[in-house]
Order: C-alpha cells, then structure tokens, then sequence
C-alpha cells in the first residue's frame, strides 16, 4: 500500500455509482488514506440508483474516512496540502465546466481549486451524456491545462447515445500511480 493520500470526489452521474465504488475499493487497496468528498448535487439526490445518504455511509465505510460535504471542509486541503491527488468521480458536465472557468462554488469544485494551488495532479474520470457536444470544449481546455488528467474514456453508447462519454473505471488505479508521476495514462480515447 503506498503512503500516499488520495481525495475522492463523487459527482453526480449516480448510473455510474457502482462502477465507481468499485473503483473507490480498489484505490483504497492500493493506497494509504482515501478521503471522500461528496458535491452538493450527489449528497443530495435519491434517485434509482441509490439513496445519498446510503451512498456517502458507503463512502465512509470503504474508506475509513467522514465525508467532506461543504466548502468549509474541503477549503484546508489546499493550505494544508492534505492530498497528494484527487480525483473526481464521476466527473459531469456541469463540473467539467466549472473547473474549465474556473468556478469554486461547491464542495468538489473548490477542492479542486485549493488542491491545484500546490500544484498537485487533479484526475477525471467523466461521465457525461453531452461529451461530444457541449462538453466537448471544456474537455478539450481541462486537457491542455496543467495538472489536469483524465481516466482514459470512450462513447459508452454510440447509436442510442452518440454524444456520451464514459471513463472506464477498471483504469482509475492506473490512472492515479500515472499522474502522480506526471503522465497522462495513453489511450485517453478508448475503442468500444
């Protein structure tokens, strides 16, 4: 397990939520200390995949962490240097384009913005239905940006959903061990 402490911001997307506290336990596997992060929109929403409340106990429980839900919580991580990466999972097109222009509004948003002022890698793993069409601007500015990373993606359903993208949760861990050194993890664009 590497002595290295990863925030972990969930976002909306909750279709994704399995797959991606999948992930979450594979992240805490392979790393010491796993801080969850929740953003408004996902501590918020019951919906049928999941009640908020059970998703952020599951949270906590894989982690060993309490949730991170208010701009107050998450603002010290900066000052602090408190993580070594974060990573924000599922990353929507409403996020997407707030760290594009630089919006801090929200639990998740604002964690980016205090982790980037060390300089320290920020992940995404999207999970937009609007990837190919309105978001494909602000990915295409979070690319060229510093210190931004992306889970490698792909269309998850390009005849009943050509403008969605998805990242694959099975290379989150990847990733990570990726931009913590600097790397973008190749391909960002997989087949299907």
């Amino acid at each position: 397990m590497e002595n290295k402490t990863i925030g972990f911001a969930f976002c909306g997307s909750m279709c994704t939520y399995e797959k991606t506290f999948a992930a979450l336990m594979q992240v805490k596997a392979a790393y010491e200390r796993v801080i969850p992060i929740f953003s408004l929109a996902s501590q918020s929403t019951d919906s049928r995949f999941g009640l908020a409340g059970e998703h952020m106990a599951r949270a906590e429980k894989i982690t060993g962490h309490p949730v991170l839900k208010t701009i107050s919580d998450v603002e010290p991580l900066g000052p602090k240097k408190l993580l070594d990466l974060l990573v924000i999972a599922p990353c929507t097109g409403n996020t997407l384009a707030k760290l594009s222009h630089g919006i801090a509004d929200g639990p998740v948003t604002m964690a980016a913005k205090s982790h980037l002022r060390n300089g320290r890698p920020v992940l995404l793993a999207i999970s937009t239905n609007d990837g190919l069409s309105t978001a494909a601007e602000n990915i295409g500015r979070l690319l060229a940006r510093k210190h931004y990373y992306f889970v490698p993606f792909r269309q998850d359903d390009p005849i009943g959903k050509p403008t969605s993208l998805v990242a694959e949760p099975e290379l989150l861990t990847p990733a990570i061990a990726a931009a913590l050194s600097g790397k973008q993890l190749q391909p960002v664009l997989l087949g299907s």
